[in-house]
């Protein structure tokens, strides 16, 4: 048995690998743009990055989420914030101009699903992604890691930020 998160008070099974710190970044993936372009994994290789899963921009705790990770980006200068979710681009788009987004970017994992498999963090039951934070070195290292054992909480943002800022 995999590792899994509480959905609606439900152990939900997740697929792909439980990552830890020091484990080599997967690349081995492809994301959807707001603007409809495939983005392979290995375009996002050898930057500092935070990758933010989060399972939609349209729910109350994502944009709690979302908004903080935009603010804190200011403060990490040289760290891509990247926030990935199963919203179709245009819904992501939608949200990002409503919300006043700007300073993080925003990419769909909706055609392949293949960024949720490779983070473990795909819910087939549900067909979206676990909330989970992953902050990675230029070298493509995972500095740091948090599954969400529950999709309703927030991420632990100091820990999160702690390694980020120590990216930069």
């Amino acid at each position: 048995m995999g590792h899994t998160t509480l959905w609606l008070g439900h152990p939900t099974e997740l697929e792909g690998p439980r990552l830890s710190q020091g484990d080599g970044a997967p690349a081995d993936f492809s994301l959807t743009s707001n603007e409809m372009q495939p983005i392979p994994g290995e375009a996002l290789s050898g930057k500092p990055r935070v990758l933010v899963a989060v399972p939609s921009l349209d729910t109350p705790v994502c944009d709690r989420e979302s908004r903080r990770f935009n603010e804190e980006a200011a403060k990490l200068p040289g760290v891509s914030i990247l926030i990935v979710s199963m919203d179709l681009p245009f819904a992501q788009q939608r949200w990002c101009g409503a919300a006043g987004i700007e300073r993080v970017k925003t990419f769909s994992d909706f055609k392949e699903r293949s960024f949720g498999r490779a983070y473990g963090v795909f819910a087939p039951a549900v067909g979206l992604l676990a909330r989970a934070v992953f902050v990675i070195d230029a070298s493509d290292v995972v500095q740091h890691v948090e599954y969400l054992s529950d999709v309703s909480d927030e991420p632990d943002y100091d820990a999160a930020l702690k390694a980020a800022r120590a990216l930069g």
